[in-house]
């Protein structure tokens, strides 16, 4: 019988000679090297995964690492992260939409706002958000009125509050040396502020806090210091403002009235002035008469008893021609005889004669006659409630005692209904950023 058909049990030494003679082929073979080893039919896949070569990983490499390989590589990019599932992040938004966004917010949550980070910090006090503030009531508001100031705005509201001094660091001011020969002198230049209208009637605050800002104002236009304690060099730095248009220092005092004529001289566009109840001698009387502008339609000039005379009515009337509103309230020196020469304001449509004393009831009655224009008169303390409507028998046409409070110069107007929105505006016009008491 030969071998080919021999069974596999019958031949244990073709077995043993076979298996001795694989692991000599296998050790031979593998010191000759893995490329010829490895390649033979005959050998165990077991041994030809234990004796293979590691799988290299795939590794990152940029785009300048392959160039310098020159070889290419199989690699994979990180994933970009996720983005949050309620939208483009706040970062990804630029500084005019943000902007806008935040000019939809009140006052309170502006601030809030800034304490976010630094670049909300810098976009909340970007001027184009602060450009009108009402911060009526403020009480201990130093430190909040010099940081509205140094935001650029232009419309400020602020009557009837209480401000402790102002002190404005070296970002109120710019430094400058100049060389003066072999030495150097160091000088300060202030930085203006850009308020256009101002308000800050019958508030608290310090004759030096006051001319802190009045010193950097060069762009008023509406301006009221009702009640307040002024000085020279308040009214002074009021002169830099040529472009003034309404003035209201009704009720002021402490100041000269050199300075008075120096200002009113300066300010050539004035159209409206109340300087009603200061504490005016002749001679202030004399320089408002005197150095008014010519433009000026609306003048509150009561409550000088004994300081205004007939003549200064005469330099009045022939200085200021256009006069529309007239207020002459609380003049005892005036009689009938001053209606003659009120009779050349041609465009008069209010006058105010409330308790001119000396004015009697039936020179009134000839007012519809000399002044044909003239629409509202307040006679206030002349006129009995009993002679009351004789008196409007008389002039038909003319509204009488219908304005109990003048309105010449002041930024809001008198209100019967408390809480009524023109209580909160400024010559007409409301803030956007509003104080709100807690």
């Amino acid at each position: 019988m030969s071998t080919d058909s021999m069974p596999l049990q019958d031949l244990p030494c073709l077995s043993l000679q076979g298996s001795m003679l694989c692991q000599r082929t296998i050790k031979r073979r593998s010191r000759c090297g893995a490329s010829e080893g490895l390649d033979a039919e005959c050998t165990p896949t077991e041994l030809i995964q234990l004796c293979s070569p590691k799988h290299k990983l795939q590794r990152l490499c940029s785009r300048d690492k392959e160039n310098e390989c020159g070889a290419f590589v199989l690699a994979r990019r990180s994933r970009r992260k996720k983005e949050s599932s309620s939208g483009i992040s706040w970062d990804h938004l630029p500084d005019e939409l943000l902007l806008k966004m935040l000019l939809f917010l009140p006052l309170q949550e502006l601030l809030r706002m800034s304490t976010v980070c630094k670049r909300w910090h810098r976009l909340v006090f970007d001027e184009s958000l602060w450009h009108s503030v009402d911060l009526e009531g403020l009480t201990h508001g130093g430190a909040a009125l010099q940081q509205v100031l140094t935001t650029g705005v232009r419309r400020l509201r602020c009557p009837r509050s209480f401000v402790e001094d102002l002190v404005f660091t070296a970002s109120g001011c710019v430094q400058q040396t100049e060389t003066l020969g072999p030495g150097s002198l160091l000088v300060q230049h202030l930085i203006p502020l850009q308020i256009v209208q101002l308000d800050l009637s019958s508030s608290v605050i310090p004759t030096s806090a006051l001319e802190s800002i009045v010193c950097r104002c060069r762009m008023l236009e509406y301006l009221s210091l009702e009640g307040l304690q002024l000085s020279d060099a308040i009214i002074s730095s009021l002169a830099v403002n040529v472009n003034l248009l309404q003035l209201n220092l009704s009720g002021c005092s402490g100041f000269s009235a050199a300075a008075l004529a120096d200002m009113l001289s300066s300010c050539c566009r004035m159209e409206q002035l109340n300087v009603s109840w200061c504490e005016f001698t002749g001679d202030h009387v004399k320089s408002v008469v005197r150095n008014l502008s010519s433009s000026v339609t609306q003048l509150n000039l009561s409550g000088y008893r004994e300081s205004l005379s007939l003549d200064d009515v005469k330099v009045l009337v022939g200085r200021c021609p256009q006069i529309q509103t007239l207020d002459l309230s609380d003049s005892t020196l005036l009689m009938a005889d001053s209606f003659p020469v009120l009779a050349q304001l041609k465009r008069l449509l209010h006058l105010s004669l409330s308790r001119c004393y000396h004015i009697h009831l039936a020179a009134l009655t000839d007012l519809g006659k000399t002044f044909p224009l003239l629409g509202l008169l307040d006679v206030f303390g002349l006129v009995l409630d009993g002679h009351l409507p004789s008196l409007k028998k008389e002039l038909p046409r003319v509204s009488i005692n219908s304005r109990p409070f003048s309105s010449v110069a002041r930024p809001t107007p008198s209100s019967r209904l408390p809480g009524a929105l023109s209580e909160r505006t400024m010559w007409s016009s409301l803030c956007r950023l509003r104080f709100r008491p807690q």
